[in-house]
């Protein structure tokens, strides 16, 4: 749903979403004095993803956008599984994708004293009562969708009684499942979350903030909506599945609003990308059985994987834009998250030479002990990127897949008797080959006209192939990591009968040892990006050392999508 708008001064607007709208009305209403403030709330019991990136980009992209503000609150209400290893890697994800939160970062567990002094008030209001059963019982006495369900024996304890044992449940008298807070609500509505749903469970605990202080903690339907409440959020926006809890979010607000301002939930469309899983509990299993090499492997759908694959904060932005904020969900195909990849690197990333599977070449007519330095442009794309010297000499490397003993016709790289242009260099002919004891080739020998030097003059031999090399005598040994999608079948969570695992693919990741780069490439630092001519995206790795550079391969030169998408 997108609604037209057009600025006073005449110039029409993109069209609004359906959240842009909803805001614009809000603002014209003066609803909560027109303020828009938004919140980004994760659980910090793992590392953020492609499907938080989202988020990130829709809550402060809308407050950067109506000059609001964003929080960044931590849902810590789950002690067990929470660590400040996934609250600083949430931090650093934020930053990196190029947003700032408003003040300081927040947490659930900043407003625990207050959610008590709620629950008590519920309690005193007759609203909440203290539920002995077992969370199973609980869960039965429920009942369905078509079936109301069952009210709970101690459903209508006194006052004086709910208040004893809730207090004597935060002063840890009691063990773990033996009793719940429940509210008092409607055990026959016809919206299950609003059947008595529980407020409070007992946790004995270590908290990453509060210690041992409390042996309770609040049930994320009651915290959250409170949380908004007090950081004053006007436009609470969270994804599909949460439609149904809107009722209870709205439940919970009635008992504690004291004016006119009150948040407001609003649910959009979670990200779904193809050959992607992206459930915690799913990414925290690959982490933890060794499938990857930990939460920021390159492989991985999360923020840190991306980064460390080299991802750029620019494309990620862009990708969410392109794909929009919709009312339903539906999956995006992994290909247009790599076609804004390119773009965005295709723009930033100098151009180099390396050869992943070296063969040695030598031009038999090129002086002895003679080197040269030939001049390339780093980015053709970037007007101002300037250009390198790159050393050329008698011996060099070529990629072993661009020569064949025997060509087939439509072959326009290298083969005895064919010429070809060095990149940048002069044009080669091949003279003859040599072969190991396996078969394979081992030295191609060729002679170079020095009249073809690139740019030299008008009259150039037309070639139709042109291959980039390293010189042999100063070329650099690197380890190149080449990444591919981790999964094999496009939806390999949505098989009923087959685990995710199962789809794993076994060629996701292929390590390629004494790869020859050119000598620049020594002094590249984690992170740096660059395009390999003719091959791909690549980034340094942070496990690169000088003596051993590590390259990790983002994406490759095709763009199967994006040719699917001009047909």
């Amino acid at each position: 749903m997108t609604t037209d708008h057009t600025e006073e001064s005449g110039k029409e607007k993109k069209s609004l979403n359906f959240i842009e709208a909803i805001i614009e009305e809000d603002i014209q209403n003066r609803k909560n004095d027109a303020r828009v403030h938004t919140r980004f709330p994760p659980e910090p019991n793992g590392y953020l993803h492609i499907g938080h990136a989202k988020s990130i980009c829709l809550n402060f992209g809308l407050a950067e956008e109506y000059n609001g503000k964003c929080n960044l609150r931590f849902d810590d209400t789950n002690p067990e599984k929470e660590d400040t290893e996934y609250v600083d890697s949430i931090m650093e994800d934020v930053r990196w994708l190029g947003f700032q939160w408003h003040g300081q970062h927040l947490y659930a567990s900043d407003y625990f004293d207050q959610l008590f002094e709620w629950a008590l008030l519920m309690i005193r209001q007759g609203k909440a009562y203290v539920d002995d059963q077992a969370q199973d019982v609980i869960s039965q006495q429920r009942g369905t969708p078509t079936r109301p369900g069952i009210e709970s024996p101690f459903r209508n304890r006194s006052v004086e009684e709910n208040l004893d044992l809730f207090m004597r449940m935060k002063a840890g008298e009691f063990p773990n499942g033996s009793r719940v807070l429940r509210a008092k609500i409607d055990m026959a509505s016809p919206n299950m979350h609003m059947r008595d749903p529980v407020m409070y469970r007992i946790l004995h605990a270590e908290h990453h903030r509060t210690g041992n202080k409390w042996k309770i903690y609040p049930m994320y339907d009651y915290a959250h909506g409170q949380s908004d409440y007090l950081e004053g959020i006007t436009h609470s926006l969270c994804t599909l599945e949460f439609e149904v809890h809107r009722p209870l979010y709205d439940w919970f607000l009635d008992q504690v609003t004291e004016s006119a301002y009150r948040p407001r939930q609003i649910e959009f469309a979670r990200l779904n990308l193809s050959y992607t899983v992206m459930s915690k509990r799913k990414l925290l299993e690959l982490v933890k059985k060794g499938y990857v090499n930990g939460w920021d492997d390159p492989r991985m759908p999360t923020i840190a994987g991306m980064r460390r694959r080299g991802y750029t904060p620019a494309s990620l932005r862009a990708f969410a834009d392109r794909i929009g904020v919709a009312k339903r969900d539906n999956t995006i195909d992994v290909g247009l998250l790599e076609f804004m990849v390119r773009e965005d690197l295709n723009k930033i990333t100098p151009r180099v030479m390396a050869v992943l599977d070296p063969v040695k070449l030598i031009i038999t007519n090129y002086p002895d002990g003679q080197t040269e330095d030939i001049e390339l442009i780093n980015n053709p794309e970037d007007a101002d990127s300037g250009s390198r010297m790159v050393p050329f000499g008698k011996e060099l490397f070529i990629e072993r897949d661009d020569f064949m003993v025997d060509p087939p016709k439509k072959f326009f790289r290298l083969g005895p008797g064919r010429q070809v242009r060095l990149k940048g260099a002069y044009v080669i002919q091949c003279e003859n080959f040599e072969l190991d004891e396996q078969g394979q080739v081992s030295t191609i020998y060729c002679t170079y006209d020095p009249e073809t030097k690139s740019g030299s003059g008008s009259s150039q031999p037309k070639v139709k192939g042109t291959l980039h090399w390293v010189d042999a005598s100063k070329a650099i040994d690197a380890e190149v990591r080449l990444y591919d999608r981790l999964f094999s079948d496009e939806d390999p969570a949505g098989h009923k009968e087959q685990d995710f695992l199962e789809f794993l693919n076994p060629d996701s990741l292929k390590v390629l040892q004494n790869c020859k780069l050119e000598p620049m490439l020594a002094t590249a630092k984690a992170g740096e990006k660059f395009q390999f001519q003719r091959i791909g995206y690549f980034c340094v790795d942070p496990d690169s050392k000088t003596d051993k550079p590590v390259f990790n391969r983002t994406v490759s030169l095709k763009d199967n999508w994006a040719k699917m998408n001009q047909q």
